[in-house]
Parts: C-alpha cells; sequence; structure tokens
C-alpha cells in the first residue's frame, strides 16, 4: 500500500475552536460530506472508460451520502438546519493548484482528493478524541478510519494510471502546497 504523511499537523487551537462552537461544525462537517460524495459522482461523469475509478466512485459516493444522512441526524437532533454553501479557503486555495490540462488533470485530483482526506482523517480523529458522548465519539473514530481508507484508495488509483516517479513527485508539491494553506486558514469550526 501507497503511504505518505502530511507535511504539517493540525494545531491544536482548531480542536479548542471546534469543540467550542460544535453546531457551526456539525453544519460545515454535513456540507463537505454532501459536496464529497458529489464530487465522487463528478469522477464517474468524467472518467466512463475506467471501470475502476467508475466502480470505486459509486462505491464511495455512496459512502459519503451515509455520512451525510448520519450527521444530518445529529443536527436534527440538535435542532440545526443546513445553511448555505460558503466560500472554502482550504479547498478554494488548494484547487487552484491544480492543473487543468488533460495529461495532469486525473492525476492532480486524485492526489489532492487523498491528501484532502487524509487531513479529514487527522481532524476526525482529534474530534473522535475530543469528543466524551460514547455514540458520537464513536462515530467520529469511524469517520476518521474511513476518511484513511479514502485516501489509500486514491492515491492507489493515482499509482494505476501514473508511473510512480510522476505520482511522488507530483504528491510532494502538493503537500508542500496543502502545507503552506493549512497554515494560511483562518481557524473556525469547520473540517478545513
Amino acid at each position: 500500500m501507497y503511504s505518505y504523511e502530511l507535511k504539517c499537523k493540525t494545531g491544536p487551537q482548531w480542536i479548542r475552536a471546534v469543540m467550542a462552537d460544535f453546531d457551526s461544525f456539525l453544519i460545515d462537517h454535513a456540507a463537505n460530506e454532501r459536496k464529497a460524495s458529489t464530487l465522487a459522482m463528478s469522477m464517474v461523469v468524467h472518467y466512463p472508460d475506467k471501470d475502476d475509478i467508475v466502480r470505486e466512485m459509486i462505491d464511495l459516493a455512496m459512502e459519503e451520502m451515509a455520512h451525510f444522512r448520519e450527521v444530518i441526524k445529529i443536527m436534527l437532533k440538535r435542532g440545526l438546519q443546513q445553511t448555505p454553501d460558503k466560500t472554502n479557503y482550504y479547498i478554494g486555495s488548494f484547487m487552484k493548484a491544480m492543473r487543468k490540462d488533460p495529461k495532469h488533470y486525473l492525476l492532480d485530483r486524485l492526489l489532492m482528493f487523498s491528501i484532502v482526506e487524509k487531513r479529514g482523517a487527522e481532524r476526525f480523529g482529534l474530534v473522535g478524541e475530543a469528543l466524551i458522548k460514547p455514540k458520537i465519539k464513536d462515530f467520529y473514530q469511524r469517520l476518521a478510519a474511513a476518511e484513511y481508507r479514502h485516501y489509500e484508495l486514491f492515491i492507489s488509483l493515482a499509482h494505476k494510471y501514473y508511473d510512480d516517479l510522476t505520482v511522488t513527485t507530483r504528491l510532494e508539491e502538493l503537500l508542500q502546497i496543502e502545507a503552506v494553506i493549512v497554515k494560511q486558514c483562518p481557524i473556525k469550526a469547520a473540517v478545513h
């Protein structure tokens, strides 16, 4: 299995912000799960000739939608509603680094999604550690494990379609870019 490390860790101020305004975090989290499902389905549409991407992304879209449903259930119990989507500094900044030409577009998508999922695994793990109520604590611990599997899926797909040197070279570039973005992100009760 292919593996790599993020270039910076999420600081303790992030989890303090999340725990101080967990309702806002839940609302943002729900939006992230919905968008992740949509992105997976966009891969199905863009790459109909790649059977493994079609199969894996349909499964991923359904899993992300199941996560969305679970977060919505938690929100409804707390009297929360979804809000209109807001611009996300982390994702918006990261997407600017994506190369749009046909030769590199798939590679960059796979690697960026892998990095985003690995960051999600890290952060959901922090949330799972910080929560006290067993049911929601368990949910976030399971989410961290799911995000970790997703990071592995995207990096393995990248290696399927591109040679190792191409993948590792571009991955290193994107990891450096992501680290800079994380350090510049405003600290708030949001997944990213």
